[in-house]
């Protein structure tokens, strides 16, 4: 087959995939999480339950795939957050604030419970544990943060103390934790 034609056919799966999710996350939402059914999927995104069936063999792996779509996303969005950001501190600060104001816009419920015991959530938690990290070690280095605390284990504290953030009230708040959470990492004076 000709490249272009290739390429075609490549752009309508994709297409075809991103109506799936972007269906079923919309269905989910309106209906909740156990109203959705294969058939309404198809109905709304425009074809054949067979065609549904030929990239999902469930509603679960559909928003599985959503989910993992969304996590990239984030991933990208944070990654573009430290790159506009000045010096080693700066920079994890604004990561921080991002992966905070991710978690407040994003409140626990049954479908993040649902998700996010999936393999592929464990591989994004390492990356942005990983991501984290680098960012404190960066800043350790030139003396911004502690030194005395593995970076690694201030990554973890970091995540885990943010998380709370989907549980606050407003952004405000949100930031309020985020500089606490920064207060803990620089070092003693």
């Amino acid at each position: 087959m000709p490249k272009l034609w290739n390429e075609t056919i490549e752009a309508h799966r994709r297409a075809v995939h991103d109506a799936i999710l972007d269906t079923t996350a919309a269905l989910v939402a309106e209906h909740g999480l156990s109203s959705v059914t294969m058939s309404q999927i198809a109905e709304a995104a425009g074809i054949g339950r067979a065609t549904l069936y030929k990239y999902f063999a469930d509603v679960e792996a559909i928003l599985v795939a959503w989910h993992e779509r969304q996590i990239a996303g984030h991933l990208k969005h944070l990654a573009a957050v430290r790159d506009q950001a000045g010096d080693a501190g700066a920079r994890l600060e604004a990561v921080l604030e991002a992966f905070a104001l991710i978690a407040h816009e994003h409140p626990a419920t049954e479908l993040s419970a649902l998700l996010h015991r999936g393999e592929h959530v464990a591989r994004a938690q390492q990356h942005l544990r990983d991501f984290i990290r680098d960012l404190i070690a960066e800043g350790a280095e030139v003396g911004a943060f502690r030194d005395d605390v593995a970076a690694d284990e201030l990554a973890r504290y970091c995540l885990h103390a943010l998380t709370a953030a989907g549980s606050l009230p407003s952004k405000a708040a949100v930031r309020r934790l985020v500089a606490v959470t920064l207060a803990g990492l620089r070092p003693a004076r």
